[in-house]
């Protein structure tokens, strides 16, 4: 099962550099169009807006499993361990109930956009809305996973990186990025 899942997550991480350069090159090749020959690529801008909301919530999605997410957590450090694992409980039922409204939001959404199509592409908006389920069913799986790991003990609150606190903070103990050439610089 672990197996299936770190290969989730690998396809969600190549399809997020998918969709970044697919609206790269929209986007790029739509002002060379219009600023060399007075053309344009009339889908571009619906296209990237669709592929920059699937990136968004694809990219949540994988930040939410890594624990990516910025959060505030010097209360929870603060409190004794058991109160603090019913914080942390507390707060898990919290986000549970957010990405229930989220995941139900965004289907009533698709099922009521599915037969509506954008304007310039004619895709279907249910595709657009979507996007919430994509993010919603895998976060909430997480967090549902996460809770009940740490409700059974499986996760010590006191000492697990359940949030990063700083963009800046990186782990001491990850390797060096490999060198690229002969040009690259170690730290």
């Amino acid at each position: 099962m672990t197996r299936f899942i770190d290969f989730y997550f690998f396809v969600l991480k190549v399809a997020i550099a998918l969709l970044l350069a697919g609206m790269v090159v929209l986007v790029f090749g739509n002002v060379v169009l219009r600023y060399a020959f007075n053309q344009g690529i009339t889908v571009s801008e619906e296209l990237s807006r669709i592929f920059f909301v699937w990136l968004t919530f694809l990219g949540a999605v994988v930040a939410m499993r890594e624990h990516g997410h910025l959060g505030v957590d010097s209360l929870i450090k603060r409190l004794p361990p058991p109160a603090a694992k019913v914080a942390v409980l507390l707060g898990h039922g919290l986000m549970l109930y957010a990405t229930w409204l989220m995941i139900s939001g965004s289907w009533a959404q698709t099922l009521i956009n599915l037969h509506v199509g954008a304007p310039a592409t004619g895709i279907s908006m249910g595709f657009f809305y979507g996007a919430g389920l994509a993010f919603g069913i895998p976060a909430f799986l997480i967090l549902l996973s996460d809770a009940f790991a740490i409700a059974t003990g499986r996760i010590d609150v006191t000492t697990a990186e359940l949030v990063r606190d700083s963009e800046d903070e990186v782990p001491h103990d990850t390797p060096a990025a490999p060198a690229l050439g002969p040009l690259s610089v170690k730290h």
